[in-house]
């Protein structure tokens, strides 16, 4: 290990910066070959009814705004374009001639991705049609604050090996977000996540779009239900670890969606979402099993998966932030 190499590991910094380089930096978990599926499951590779929900939400999106003749599906944080290829593969005839698919992300453009796929590390201005963001708030980096013995709250510093001390007090805009948002009483040990760059990244995501619909969806709380100690946690190869900003891992919090709401925004649950959408899970009627087999079969698959999709206490918990612009909401 070299001396400037021992330096990085034990330099002090808040959690903001250091898990932007250990997520993003050349080298870092997200710009890694296996990409976001090769440690955790999302909706996206739960099941491909997930991508049949979001492009018959397109198609509502496009009735919505009259059927232009462009409609743009924006996928962010697309991993290796597994969502839009699905949104494109699902979506009627006539609606897929007219739309134009961008994957956003800071990876590479993976090989053999739909030709028809544009791949951008920044969202397009002025779209017309349905931004979505699967699990990307929970990737933009945050600082940590945590309250000492006085009862004031600190920005957490965070080594790259992982060890923690209390830095500053909290202050500023910063310390705004916390009041309105993610109040800490004065005891010792209580933690929050600082929400304000979600904020402030959702509203730049939102303002990318000329008319349309942005949905955010992640594991979410609100203001009336905030744990106590955070949620700052992280992933590797399927398993949930220690968040430790070397890039070996992911590092993952949830979000106040609650907070990151724009005017005329809601959150719903996506069990509720995705119902609305036509993803139920009810099971096939036993008739089916006599007088079409194998249909039976496919369709008691597709209720297991859309139940994986729905389900209390996994990713049916997940929130989805709703935000028109422009348009009638089409839910």
């Amino acid at each position: 290990m070299t001396a400037g190499t021992r330096q990085e590991w034990r330099e002090w910094r808040g959690w903001r910066a250091a898990a932007q380089d250990a997520l993003y930096a050349p080298g870092g978990f997200y710009r890694r070959a296996e990409g976001p599926a090769g440690h955790f499951r999302t909706s996206v590779h739960a099941s491909p009814l997930f991508a049949g929900a979001v492009a018959r939400l397109l198609c509502r999106v496009d009735e919505a705004l009259g059927r232009p003749a462009a409609l743009d599906f924006v996928d962010m944080a697309a991993g290796r374009g597994e969502l839009a290829g699905g949104v494109l593969a699902a979506l009627p005839a006539d609606v897929a001639a007219r739309t134009r698919a961008y994957a956003v992300d800071i990876a590479g453009r993976p090989v053999g991705l739909d030709h028809r796929i544009e791949w951008l590390a920044e969202p397009p201005q002025g779209t017309t049609g349905l931004l979505f963001a699967n699990e990307w708030l929970d990737n933009v980096p945050l600082e940590v604050a945590e309250v000492d013995a006085a009862g004031v709250a600190r920005l957490v510093l965070v080594r790259q090996d992982g060890g923690e001390r209390l830095g500053e007090p909290v202050d500023g805009a910063q310390a705004r977000w916390l009041q309105r948002w993610w109040p800490l009483p004065g005891e010792e040990g209580l933690r929050a996540e600082i929400g304000l760059p979600r904020d402030e990244a959702w509203a730049a995501a939102v303002a990318t779009l000329g008319r349309g619909l942005a949905v955010a969806v992640d594991y979410a709380h609100t203001k009336d239900a905030r744990p106590p100690f955070g949620t700052l946690t992280g992933f590797r190869e399927g398993r949930e670890t220690t968040p430790v900003p070397d890039g070996s891992c992911d590092i993952t919090a949830h979000v106040a969606l609650d907070a990151c709401a724009l005017p005329g925004g809601r959150v719903v649950p996506q069990r509720e979402a995705l119902c609305t959408l036509g993803v139920t899970g009810a099971r096939p009627p036993l008739t089916l099993a006599s007088t079409d087999p194998a249909a039976y079969v496919r369709a008691l698959a597709s209720a297991g998966e859309a139940a994986e999709l729905t389900a209390t206490g996994g990713l049916g918990d997940f929130g989805w932030l709703v935000q028109p612009v422009g348009v009638e909401d089409p839910f």
